[in-house]
């Protein structure tokens, strides 16, 4: 054989090696990633990349590393549609976002428009931290998955955890935001009273991260008489609120489920004491858990709290699905994938883990946690932690699919 012969089938081999591989799929962050609420958003980012480092580590899709694209969508509705068109444009076959509903609700409804209007080049969304309950109740739709809990989902689960405690009381204030995830976790405290046996006595909803000074509805709860406040509140909104009754001596119970977000433990200190959280992860859950935790802090710098293990398994999910997804040409077919999403089912630390079919909600372990200082692993720098008080399993912890949910199906 010549050197012309030699080069030529070289060039062939090569040739022949790149389509087998066939084109990257490609996935499209797009989350907070700069300004004030940034810190939710480069949490996600973070999680992404730890489990996609993971799986393309294993050989990725289609003999291909799958890519990554990260859009910042600004913390707005309308700068995440911008990035969602762009994104689209670039070739993302996948879309995955968490830090907001309100974004969720923007995204989801982007996708679900593009999709009707280009059928067999469908996109997916994977929405990995968007809570209200309207995404998988009348937004609900097939190429929308969710893999974070909801409203109904977390007082479900707090409400006996902390009754069993004998921490509940018969006394309930609802205190929460005035928006869709709000008047969610509103509707559910209230819902949930003849199960708990309590009476609320009192709901507020109010300006979302606007209020500096939350002494009057601290009176507002003095007044009324409750011995717990059971809220859905974030960020200033429940750190600011939780100092308020500590400085008017109001000793008050709080049932919370954002009290892990990364510094409000720090910010709160000792004020944090004895206050409940309905979460999706304690990394002293089992020796499963704290082998997860090391192994992401190895990774990351930091241990997995807040909203990254539910990302990290929802893209452990995705990994599943893409195993049993065929390429379509030299792309995967988002319909299929879909599909196969369907029906994955997952061991993560926590316990079992899959998607319901009927509207894409994930069905998922919860726990209930109390802020304690005898705890292992302590957080924000201080001397306390979350104590695991109760494991739901993911039966245990689902809510009911929503009749509002009228998913049309592919063929």
């Amino acid at each position: 054989m010549n050197k012309k012969q030699i080069s030529l089938s070289f060039c062939a081999l090569i040739a022949a090696g790149a389509a087998q591989a066939g084109a990257p799929l490609k996935i499209a962050l797009v989350e907070t990633l700069s300004g004030p609420q940034a810190s939710t958003g480069l949490l996600y980012r973070a999680a992404v990349k730890y489990e996609l480092d993971r799986l393309n580590a294993a050989g990725g899709w289609n003999g291909a590393p799958i890519q990554m694209t990260e859009y910042d969508n600004q913390g707005g509705p309308a700068g995440a549609s911008d990035k969602v068109k762009a994104a689209i444009a670039g070739g993302a076959q996948v879309i995955i976002q968490g830090s907001s509903s309100a974004v969720s609700g923007q995204i989801t409804e982007d996708v679900r428009k593009y999709n009707l209007r280009n059928a067999g080049k469908e996109v997916l969304f994977l929405n990995m931290g968007g809570e209200a309950l309207e995404l998988t109740g009348d937004k609900c739709h097939f190429y929308h998955f969710r893999f974070t809990t909801n409203a109904v989902m977390r007082v479900k689960t707090l409400v006996p955890a902390m009754k069993e405690t004998k921490e509940l009381g018969t006394k309930i204030y609802a205190m929460n935001q005035n928006y869709s995830w709000g008047a969610d976790m509103d509707k559910a405290i209230k819902e949930f009273a003849p199960t708990g046996g309590y009476t609320v006595v009192e709901s507020t909803l109010h300006d979302v991260n606007k209020i500096q000074d939350f002494s009057p509805y601290v009176a507002k709860i003095k007044a009324s008489g409750a011995e717990t406040v059971l809220t859905g509140n974030w960020s200033n909104d429940l750190l600011l609120l939780m100092k308020a009754t500590r400085a008017a001596g109001l000793k008050i119970r709080f049932g919370t489920v954002f009290l892990d977000q990364p510094g409000n433990i720090g910010n709160a200190g000792d004020t944090a004491l004895g206050h409940y959280i309905s979460h999706a992860f304690n990394i002293e859950t089992n020796k499963q858990t704290e082998q997860f935790g090391n192994d992401y802090k190895t990774k990351t710098g930091h241990y997995p709290t807040f909203i990254e293990p539910q990302t990290v398994f929802g893209m452990q999910m995705l990994g599943e699905a893409l195993k049993q997804t065929k390429a379509s040409g030299d792309k995967v077919s988002v319909t299929e994938l879909a599909k196969a999403l369907e029906k994955v089912r997952i061991e993560t630390p926590m316990g079992e883990t899959s998607i319901r079919a009927a509207d894409h909600q994930v069905l998922l372990p919860v726990v209930v946690s109390r802020v304690e200082k005898n705890v292992k692993y302590k957080v924000d720098d201080t001397d306390m932690g979350f104590k695991l008080i109760k494991k739901f399993s993911a039966e245990e912890a689902a809510n009911p699919v929503q009749s509002s949910c009228k998913m049309q199906r592919p063929a």
